[in-house]
């Protein structure tokens, strides 16, 4: 069984598509994917679905919509006779376990060449780390879940999703900085800087590649856009980091030009 949550949520077994039409199962079993391997609590489920205004028959319909999944991953399964759905979607004390190895999940694909390119960057391999993070936002194919309506368990999912893809774009994107690849990354980042008007890390990073290209003014001017929007937004001034990374690019900090990692880390910490 392979399952796709980051994204419109997709499964399949044997090639066929076990992915359910209704609302509700779909929920169950994007949360069920997500915590593949373990134990989802019966009231957890219950809570995703109804959230604290459950029906009289929620456990009931609940049972309903296991059994739905159930079917279409059996009628799946029984094309090659590898095993009862019941093997699968598992009926454990207070709840359903979703027994599928974490190579079947997107999810855990992602995380797992995260830590990857994580490791890469922390031994200052930086053209492994961008490659092992690219590949880990590659399994991206939009928002999380994005064709679900969340209850609040996958609602926290999908937000701790989100702040890692993020992340890890932020760490790929610190990577090739370092690998001097400032004038390939304007174009992506004058957009993300855009779509994410607060964010410090982005807009430094931004302000490094302008700088680095020529645009003095220019990364002078993202730093005063960003000032504006925290000001306007939060009442708030930009970290010290960020005040120290102005400056250094005020006074042409030859700090800058190094691709190299200490100097610029010292700079910005």
């Amino acid at each position: 069984m392979q399952i796709k949550v980051l994204g419109p949520v997709e499964a399949k077994v044997n090639g066929r598509s076990v992915t359910p039409t209704a609302a509700k199962p779909r929920q169950i079993l994007a949360l069920l994917a997500l915590h593949s391997g373990q134990v989802v609590s019966v009231p957890t489920l219950i809570e995703e679905l109804w959230g604290d205004r459950p029906p009289r028959s929620a456990r009931t319909t609940l049972q309903t919509y296991i059994l739905q999944l159930r079917k279409l991953i059996g009628d799946a399964l029984t094309t090659s006779g590898e095993g009862a759905a019941k093997e699968v979607l598992v009926t454990r004390y207070g709840g359903y376990l979703l027994d599928v190895p974490p190579e079947a999940v997107d999810v855990h694909e992602f995380e797992r060449l995260s830590r990857a390119g994580q490791q890469a960057y922390d031994v200052e391999d930086y053209v492994s780390a961008s490659r092992l993070l690219r590949q880990a936002l590659e399994m991206w194919r939009g928002a999380a879940v994005v064709d679900v309506r969340p209850g609040m368990p996958l609602g926290i999912e999908i937000v701790r999703l989100e702040e890692a893809r993020l992340g890890v774009l932020e760490a790929r994107i610190d990577a090739e900085l370092r690998m001097g690849k400032h004038k390939a990354l304007l174009s992506e980042l004058s957009v993300l800087t855009v779509q994410n008007p607060m964010n410090e890390n982005l807009c430094a990073q931004y302000m490094i590649s302008l700088f680095r290209a020529g645009r003095q003014w220019q990364a002078l001017d993202a730093f005063k856009g960003l000032r504006n929007t925290l000001i306007e937004e939060l009442g708030v001034e930009p970290s010290s980091r960020l005040q120290t990374l102005q400056h250094a690019i005020l006074t042409s900090d030859p700090r800058l030009d190094s691709a190299e990692t200490r100097q610029l880390q010292r700079l910005l910490a």
